[in-house]
Protein backbone atom coordinates (compact mmCIF):
# COMPACT_ATOMS: atom_id res chain seq x y z
CA UNK A 1 0.00 0.00 0.00
CA UNK A 2 1.34 3.48 -0.60
CA UNK A 3 1.67 6.34 1.92
CA UNK A 4 -1.33 9.10 2.04
CA UNK A 5 -3.62 8.54 -0.78
CA UNK A 6 -4.20 11.15 -3.57
CA UNK A 7 -6.51 9.64 -5.76
CA UNK A 8 -8.87 6.27 -5.75
CA UNK A 9 -9.09 5.75 -9.46
CA UNK A 10 -11.65 2.40 -9.40
CA UNK A 11 -14.92 2.59 -8.04
CA UNK A 12 -18.90 2.25 -8.55
CA UNK A 13 -22.10 4.36 -8.67
CA UNK A 14 -25.62 3.31 -8.93
CA UNK A 15 -25.29 3.44 -12.50
CA UNK A 16 -23.87 -0.27 -12.17
CA UNK A 17 -23.77 -2.11 -8.57
CA UNK A 18 -22.33 0.42 -6.43
CA UNK A 19 -24.28 2.68 -3.71
CA UNK A 20 -22.94 5.72 -4.47
CA UNK A 21 -24.74 9.05 -6.61
CA UNK A 22 -22.51 11.49 -8.29
CA UNK A 23 -24.23 13.98 -5.63
CA UNK A 24 -23.04 11.97 -2.83
CA UNK A 25 -19.38 11.34 -4.55
CA UNK A 26 -17.67 14.64 -3.02
CA UNK A 27 -18.84 13.76 0.64
CA UNK A 28 -17.60 10.41 0.47
CA UNK A 29 -13.91 11.34 -1.04
CA UNK A 30 -13.80 14.75 1.47
CA UNK A 31 -14.34 12.02 4.47
CA UNK A 32 -11.53 9.58 2.69
CA UNK A 33 -9.30 12.74 2.37
CA UNK A 34 -9.12 11.53 -1.45
CA UNK A 35 -8.71 14.81 -4.16
CA UNK A 36 -8.85 12.71 -7.30
CA UNK A 37 -11.38 10.04 -8.20
CA UNK A 38 -12.45 7.98 -11.05
CA UNK A 39 -16.21 6.42 -12.04
CA UNK A 40 -15.24 2.94 -13.21
CA UNK A 41 -18.97 1.64 -13.54
CA UNK A 42 -19.18 -1.86 -15.47
CA UNK A 43 -19.92 -1.91 -18.96
CA UNK A 44 -21.04 1.93 -19.37
CA UNK A 45 -20.24 5.69 -18.97
CA UNK A 46 -21.80 6.97 -16.11
CA UNK A 47 -24.32 9.86 -18.34
CA UNK A 48 -24.43 12.45 -15.75
CA UNK A 49 -19.92 12.77 -16.02
CA UNK A 50 -20.25 15.32 -19.44
CA UNK A 51 -16.77 15.56 -19.51
CA UNK A 52 -13.15 13.24 -19.29
CA UNK A 53 -12.68 15.28 -16.36
CA UNK A 54 -14.87 17.32 -14.19
CA UNK A 55 -14.79 18.99 -10.69
CA UNK A 56 -18.07 18.17 -8.24
CA UNK A 57 -17.87 20.59 -4.69
CA UNK A 58 -13.55 20.68 -5.23
CA UNK A 59 -13.27 17.07 -5.90
CA UNK A 60 -12.05 15.90 -9.12
CA UNK A 61 -13.59 13.10 -11.34
CA UNK A 62 -12.43 11.25 -13.79
CA UNK A 63 -14.94 9.91 -16.49
CA UNK A 64 -13.93 6.07 -16.54
CA UNK A 65 -15.60 2.64 -17.16
CA UNK A 66 -14.34 -0.69 -16.65
CA UNK A 67 -15.23 -3.49 -19.17
CA UNK A 68 -14.98 -7.08 -18.87
CA UNK A 69 -13.10 -8.52 -21.95
CA UNK A 70 -13.02 -12.49 -22.83
CA UNK A 71 -9.27 -14.35 -23.83
CA UNK A 72 -8.93 -17.52 -25.04
CA UNK A 73 -8.52 -18.83 -21.15
CA UNK A 74 -10.13 -16.41 -19.34
CA UNK A 75 -11.74 -13.29 -18.31
CA UNK A 76 -10.33 -9.88 -17.15
CA UNK A 77 -11.50 -6.27 -16.66
CA UNK A 78 -9.69 -3.37 -18.37
CA UNK A 79 -9.86 0.46 -16.71
CA UNK A 80 -10.33 2.53 -19.33
CA UNK A 81 -9.48 6.41 -18.01
CA UNK A 82 -10.93 9.95 -19.81
CA UNK A 83 -13.05 8.09 -21.44
CA UNK A 84 -14.85 9.28 -24.49
CA UNK A 85 -18.22 8.65 -26.43
CA UNK A 86 -17.39 7.51 -29.96
CA UNK A 87 -19.79 5.81 -32.00
CA UNK A 88 -17.99 1.94 -31.67
CA UNK A 89 -17.90 2.06 -28.04
CA UNK A 90 -21.12 2.99 -27.82
CA UNK A 91 -23.07 0.85 -29.88
CA UNK A 92 -20.63 -2.22 -27.93
CA UNK A 93 -21.88 -0.92 -24.64
CA UNK A 94 -25.83 -0.73 -26.08
CA UNK A 95 -25.08 -4.00 -26.93
CA UNK A 96 -24.16 -5.10 -23.08
CA UNK A 97 -26.76 -3.47 -21.10
CA UNK A 98 -29.31 -4.68 -23.19
CA UNK A 99 -27.86 -8.46 -22.88
CA UNK A 100 -27.23 -7.35 -18.73
CA UNK A 101 -31.19 -6.40 -18.74
CA UNK A 102 -32.63 -9.62 -20.19
CA UNK A 103 -30.25 -11.88 -18.61
CA UNK A 104 -31.28 -10.03 -15.26
CA UNK A 105 -35.12 -11.16 -16.23
CA UNK A 106 -34.01 -13.99 -17.22
CA UNK A 107 -32.37 -14.67 -13.66
CA UNK A 108 -34.99 -13.40 -12.10
CA UNK A 109 -37.54 -15.67 -13.42
CA UNK A 110 -35.82 -18.94 -12.64
CA UNK A 111 -35.16 -17.96 -8.79
CA UNK A 112 -38.82 -17.22 -8.81
CA UNK A 113 -40.02 -20.21 -10.46
CA UNK A 114 -37.28 -21.98 -8.01
CA UNK A 115 -38.02 -20.29 -4.83
CA UNK A 116 -41.99 -19.60 -4.98
CA UNK A 117 -41.82 -15.88 -4.30
CA UNK A 118 -41.95 -12.79 -6.21
CA UNK A 119 -38.74 -10.40 -6.73
CA UNK A 120 -39.31 -7.02 -6.56
CA UNK A 121 -36.77 -5.98 -9.32
CA UNK A 122 -37.03 -3.83 -12.56
CA UNK A 123 -34.14 -4.95 -14.57
CA UNK A 124 -32.47 -1.31 -15.83
CA UNK A 125 -28.97 -0.42 -17.19
CA UNK A 126 -26.23 -0.94 -15.39
CA UNK A 127 -28.02 -4.06 -13.63
CA UNK A 128 -26.30 -7.03 -11.94
CA UNK A 129 -25.84 -9.95 -10.11
CA UNK A 130 -25.47 -7.97 -6.30
CA UNK A 131 -28.71 -5.97 -7.67
CA UNK A 132 -30.52 -8.92 -7.80
CA UNK A 133 -28.92 -10.58 -4.90
CA UNK A 134 -30.31 -7.99 -2.69
CA UNK A 135 -33.86 -8.12 -4.07
CA UNK A 136 -33.91 -11.67 -3.30
CA UNK A 137 -32.44 -10.46 0.72
CA UNK A 138 -35.49 -8.09 0.89
CA UNK A 139 -37.81 -10.70 -0.56
CA UNK A 140 -39.65 -13.54 1.72
CA UNK A 141 -37.21 -16.09 0.46
CA UNK A 142 -35.52 -17.89 2.84
CA UNK A 143 -31.71 -16.74 1.26
CA UNK A 144 -29.61 -13.53 2.59
CA UNK A 145 -27.34 -11.85 0.27
CA UNK A 146 -24.36 -14.01 0.45
CA UNK A 147 -26.74 -17.35 0.36
CA UNK A 148 -27.95 -15.73 -2.91
CA UNK A 149 -25.00 -16.10 -4.38
CA UNK A 150 -23.94 -19.72 -3.13
CA UNK A 151 -26.90 -20.84 -3.37
CA UNK A 152 -28.99 -19.51 -5.97
CA UNK A 153 -27.10 -17.33 -8.59
CA UNK A 154 -23.71 -18.00 -8.50
CA UNK A 155 -21.27 -19.51 -10.76
CA UNK A 156 -22.59 -22.81 -12.24
CA UNK A 157 -25.78 -22.43 -9.50
CA UNK A 158 -29.21 -23.20 -10.60
CA UNK A 159 -30.65 -20.03 -11.38
CA UNK A 160 -27.33 -18.61 -13.17
CA UNK A 161 -27.37 -17.39 -16.72
CA UNK A 162 -24.18 -16.22 -18.61
CA UNK A 163 -23.35 -12.77 -20.23
CA UNK A 164 -22.16 -11.40 -23.06
CA UNK A 165 -18.28 -10.63 -22.80
CA UNK A 166 -16.26 -8.02 -25.06
CA UNK A 167 -13.49 -10.53 -27.10
CA UNK A 168 -10.49 -8.81 -25.38
CA UNK A 169 -9.22 -7.41 -29.10
CA UNK A 170 -12.18 -5.77 -29.38
CA UNK A 171 -12.41 -4.35 -26.11
CA UNK A 172 -8.62 -3.14 -26.37
CA UNK A 173 -9.34 -1.46 -29.64
CA UNK A 174 -12.70 0.10 -28.29
CA UNK A 175 -11.12 1.60 -24.96
CA UNK A 176 -7.39 2.58 -27.73
CA UNK A 177 -9.90 5.25 -29.59
CA UNK A 178 -11.91 5.99 -26.59
CA UNK A 179 -9.52 6.61 -23.47
CA UNK A 180 -6.34 7.96 -22.89
CA UNK A 181 -5.21 5.51 -20.56
CA UNK A 182 -5.96 1.92 -20.68
CA UNK A 183 -5.06 -0.53 -17.69
CA UNK A 184 -5.58 -4.05 -16.36
CA UNK A 185 -7.74 -3.73 -13.07
CA UNK A 186 -6.57 -6.08 -9.93
CA UNK A 187 -4.19 -8.57 -11.81
CA UNK A 188 -3.95 -10.70 -8.69
CA UNK A 189 -7.54 -11.51 -8.88
CA UNK A 190 -7.35 -14.00 -11.56
CA UNK A 191 -7.38 -17.76 -12.21
CA UNK A 192 -4.10 -17.22 -14.11
CA UNK A 193 -2.36 -13.78 -12.61
CA UNK A 194 1.00 -14.43 -14.99
CA UNK A 195 -1.35 -14.87 -18.22
CA UNK A 196 -3.27 -11.71 -17.44
CA UNK A 197 -0.16 -9.36 -16.59
CA UNK A 198 1.46 -11.00 -20.09
CA UNK A 199 -1.67 -8.63 -21.64
CA UNK A 200 -0.38 -5.47 -19.79
CA UNK A 201 2.21 -5.64 -23.46
CA UNK A 202 -1.04 -4.15 -25.38
CA UNK A 203 -2.10 -1.79 -22.37
CA UNK A 204 -0.73 1.60 -20.59
CA UNK A 205 -1.18 0.69 -17.07
CA UNK A 206 -1.60 -1.99 -14.32
CA UNK A 207 -3.71 -1.49 -11.05
CA UNK A 208 -0.60 -2.07 -8.51
CA UNK A 209 -2.47 -0.89 -5.45
CA UNK A 210 -5.87 -2.76 -4.58
CA UNK A 211 -7.76 -4.07 -1.62
CA UNK A 212 -7.41 -8.12 -2.29
CA UNK A 213 -8.68 -8.71 1.27
CA UNK A 214 -5.58 -11.04 1.69
CA UNK A 215 -1.40 -11.20 1.82
CA UNK A 216 -0.19 -11.05 -1.96
CA UNK A 217 2.96 -11.24 -3.43
CA UNK A 218 2.94 -8.10 -5.64
CA UNK A 219 6.17 -9.21 -7.59
CA UNK A 220 4.55 -10.78 -10.70
CA UNK A 221 3.31 -6.97 -11.14
CA UNK A 222 6.00 -5.29 -10.47
CA UNK A 223 8.01 -7.36 -12.85
CA UNK A 224 5.64 -6.59 -15.39
CA UNK A 225 5.69 -3.02 -14.11
CA UNK A 226 9.55 -2.77 -15.33
CA UNK A 227 9.22 -4.88 -18.47
CA UNK A 228 6.83 -3.12 -19.99
CA UNK A 229 7.24 0.38 -18.31
CA UNK A 230 3.50 0.51 -17.19
CA UNK A 231 1.77 3.01 -15.36
CA UNK A 232 1.02 2.12 -11.88
CA UNK A 233 -2.52 2.89 -10.86
CA UNK A 234 -4.92 2.16 -7.99
CA UNK A 235 -8.02 2.25 -6.65
CA UNK A 236 -10.60 0.95 -3.24
CA UNK A 237 -12.74 -0.71 -6.24
CA UNK A 238 -15.63 0.75 -3.94
CA UNK A 239 -19.12 -0.53 -4.25
CA UNK A 240 -19.88 1.18 -0.83
CA UNK A 241 -19.55 5.01 0.41
CA UNK A 242 -15.59 3.88 1.86
CA UNK A 243 -12.93 5.22 -0.44
CA UNK A 244 -9.43 5.55 -0.15
CA UNK A 245 -9.20 2.03 0.96
CA UNK A 246 -6.46 2.12 -2.12
CA UNK A 247 -5.29 4.14 -4.45
CA UNK A 248 -2.41 6.29 -5.41
CA UNK A 249 0.03 8.50 -3.34
CA UNK A 250 0.76 12.52 -4.64
CA UNK A 251 3.90 11.59 -6.79
CA UNK A 252 2.25 8.23 -8.24
CA UNK A 253 -0.77 10.48 -9.67
CA UNK A 254 1.16 13.37 -11.00
CA UNK A 255 3.23 10.54 -12.86
CA UNK A 256 -0.38 9.43 -14.03
CA UNK A 257 -1.81 12.13 -14.76
CA UNK A 258 0.99 13.71 -16.51
CA UNK A 259 0.56 10.76 -19.07
CA UNK A 260 -3.28 11.43 -19.19
CA UNK A 261 -2.96 14.89 -20.06
CA UNK A 262 -0.26 14.16 -22.70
Amino acid sequence: MCAQITADLHLHTTASDGQLTIDRLPAAATKADVEWIAVTDHDLIHPELTAPVTVHDGVNIIRGIELRVQTDTQRLDLLGYGVDQTNDLNAELDRLQANRINRAQEIIDRVESHVGVDIDLDPHSGVGRPHIARAIDDSEASYDYKQAFTELIGHDRLCYVPREITSVDDGIALLRDACRIIGLAHPLRYDDPEAALELTTELDAVERYYPYGREVDTTPVDRAIERHNLLVTGGSDAHDEALGKAGLSQSQFDEFYAQFEA
